[in-house]
């Protein structure tokens, strides 16, 4: 075993044996709390007594298996010190308010983050009064209220799952809770040519009942289901619009959703709403319901009356967007992932809306895949950029460490120990496995991670202009071409290696050879690409992959980037070269069909061409100790 893989194992077990550190002193924590309490309690009938104890050993075994189960699914998700980091800036408590009651129970899981009680309010902090100038009320830290993380959860079918899978489903919403993302479940019955409204109400009431059930086995904070949520207005309110921001179905009151969500409960809904005009319940897709929770989460109301105040009315939406972030909407369907044409039968591992929702919902033929899509464009539509959606099977998101692990082998490179994708996702906001991994290197998870995302241009477009080796009919474009923003390239760039360049020199060795070039989003990432001479033909080489330091390690944008360049630019392979020494060469050794370390130079050579023969390999050779650096600095000497 090298020095490096024992570092990183001893890493890891010290942060096994921190954590069950941080686990015994909260078991510990919670022996004293109970201790203390009881010694104030007066004297008590044998009877009572033993009842009690009885009682609060069950469920100190339940929360203890739920902590281990919670720890040990934390500790699988094998999340990288800097999605660590984004996960604690995200989801850390901002001291809520706080009484005496709560005040002495250290260990509420309401708190902010409940990660083995880490993250403890002080209660001499949190009553110390706010030093602020000038007139205002005074103001104490425990007045701040904690945003809400919201988790807005579609269960398909839920008539269909079995009981053991659904306590597992159950399960990983209460630890979904624990970690700070509160989940509001939304049941939907509807099967093809159902129709029957009574019978479809009567269904969904008892199916909700079913997982409220379920949850409230795991946590004794439990879950309610919420009836007379959903209204029809008389009147239609939608707009001619590619987005559904304003429908006749709306919620009645947002307290109603709100108030258990701050007691600790998870709200289940029934798709039943009171329609005004009939004065009648009736039943209502569970899409509908899904799209009118996510408006009133994100503040866009529907239902506005004529004496409304204008600045009232902008100050009560920026109010409710401040106090609750809808972060996530995670879609449970028997059916799994978005199907992918060209992945082996396999789910879409990650959807970037911005650019490929037409392109996919023209593929897909069975509607409840369309559906789900539809559902996850529209509700991320009207959320920030940083909400995203994942669509799983029950049976995935119920995959835990108590159940037993899959006994096949997997000798592939790069593959894991399957993981449960909404405990992954919660922690690092990204998808289980990589978009941009060879499908050979992924486990089959049904799993796809959706994102509004963003655009993606390629320069030239290669469904109408397939990128070839420049020729006399076929001449290479320049990056001075108006379709590219020269000085924000260079930028991005520059502040993605950290390096000045010197752009007289590149611009002068890139002339005639650029393939093409990639940009997505707002220049947040890039990669130029190039034709290189060599001694048989011309070889496809990655030039410069850029990604802005702000975007790098977040939002899928390398991924975006790589993914563009095999599969839509040169899906036949391409070489690139990076220093030995390049910490981004791991994520290198994962994309790459093969690697080699060039002797006798500081040069590692990378290329995604399936093997076929001698000749390319030596020409990628040529071509990876030919380029020139062209940076202003002096380090290309040591290249």
């Amino acid at each position: 075993m090298s020095i490096r893989s024992v570092s990183l194992a001893q890493r890891k077990v010290a942060e096994i044996q921190r954590l069950w550190c941080f686990r015994g002193s909260l078991l510990d924590g919670s022996k004293r709390t109970s201790s203390s309490q009881a010694a104030t309690k007066p004297v008590e009938t044998a009877t009572n007594y033993g009842s009690d104890l009885l009682a609060s050993a069950t469920k100190k075994k339940r929360d203890d298996l739920i902590s281990k189960e919670l720890l040990l699914d934390v500790l699988g998700s094998t999340a990288t010190k800097r999605e660590a980091k984004s996960y604690l800036s995200r989801f850390r408590s901002e001291k809520p308010k706080t009484d005496q009651a709560g005040a002495q129970n250290a260990y509420n899981p309401d708190v902010g983050v409940n990660l083995g009680n880490l993250y403890v309010p002080v209660r001499a902090i949190d009553q110390s009064p706010l030093f602020i100038q000038g007139p205002g009320k005074a103001q104490t830290a425990g007045e701040l209220v904690e945003s809400l993380h919201i988790a807005l959860v579609k269960i398909r079918e839920p008539q269909s799952i079995n009981e053991t899978v659904l306590q597992s489903v159950a399960l990983t919403l209460v630890q979904l809770n624990r970690l700070g993302m509160s989940s509001v479940v939304v049941v939907d019955c509807e099967r093809e040519n159902q129709n029957y409204d009574a019978d479809l109400r009567k269904l969904a009431t008892e199916q909700a009942d079913r997982v409220a059930a379920a949850i409230e086995h795991h946590d004794p904070h439990g879950a309610r289901r919420l009836d007379n949520v959903l209204q029809i207005s008389e009147f239609s309110a939608e707009l001619h619009s590619s987005v559904k921001v304003s429908s006749n179905i709306y919620i009645a009151s947002r307290s109603l959703v709100v108030s258990p969500l701050r007691n600790g409960k998870i709200p289940v809904v029934a798709p039943i709403a009171f329609a005004s005009a009939s004065q009648a319940l009736m039943h209502v897709p569970a899409d509908e319901a899904m799209l009118a929770l996510t408006r009133n989460f994100a503040g866009i109301q529907t239902q506005i009356s004529p004496d409304t105040e204008p600045q009232a009315f902008a100050e009560d939406i920026a109010s409710m967007q401040k106090a609750i972030s809808l972060d996530r909407v995670i879609l449970l369907d028997p059916l799994g992932g978005i199907p992918s044409l060209d992945n082996q039968h396999r789910s879409h591992v990650f959807i970037n809306l911005e650019q490929e929702y037409d392109a996919i919902e023209s593929e897909l033929s069975c509607k409840v895949h369309l559906r789900n899509l539809g559902l996850l464009h529209d509700t991320l539509a009207m959320l920030p950029p940083s909400s995203s959606g994942l669509l799983t099977m029950p049976e995935t998101a119920a995959n835990s460490k108590r159940q037993k692990e899959d006994a096949r082998p997997a000798p592939e490179v790069g593959t894991r120990r399957q993981r449960n994708p909404l405990i992954h996702n919660l922690l690092t906001d990204k998808p289980v496995f990589s978009s941009s991994l060879p499908s050979e290197r992924s486990t089959l998870v049904p799993a796809t991670f959706v994102k509004r995302g963003m655009p993606v241009s390629i320069i030239p477009d290669p469904k109408s202009e397939p990128w070839k080796p420049p020729s006399a009919s076929n001449p290479s474009i320049q990056l001075s071409d108006p379709r590219i923003d020269l000085p924000r390239l260079i930028h991005l760039i520059e502040d993605s290696f950290n390096r000045k360049l010197d752009v007289s020199r590149y611009l002068s060795r890139v002339e005639n050879r650029i393939a093409g070039i990639i940009v997505a989003g707002e220049y947040e990432g890039g990669a130029i690409l190039t034709w290189e001479p060599s001694l048989h033909k011309p070889v496809p080489y990655l030039d410069k992959f850029a990604v802005l330091k702000r975007s790098q390690g977040a939002g899928g944008v390398a991924d975006i980037v790589f993914k563009a360049m095999v599969r839509s630019c040169f899906p036949d392979g391409v070489c690139w070269r990076s220093r030995k020494d390049n910490p981004v060469n791991k994520w290198y050794f994962e994309r790459a069909r093969g690697s080699w370390k060039l002797p006798q130079s500081n040069w590692t050579m990378f290329w995604t061409t399936a093997a076929e023969g001698k000749e390319w390999l030596s020409d990628y050779e040529s071509v990876c100790r030919r380029v020139e650096p062209s940076w202003a600095d002096t380090k290309g000497v040591v290249d």
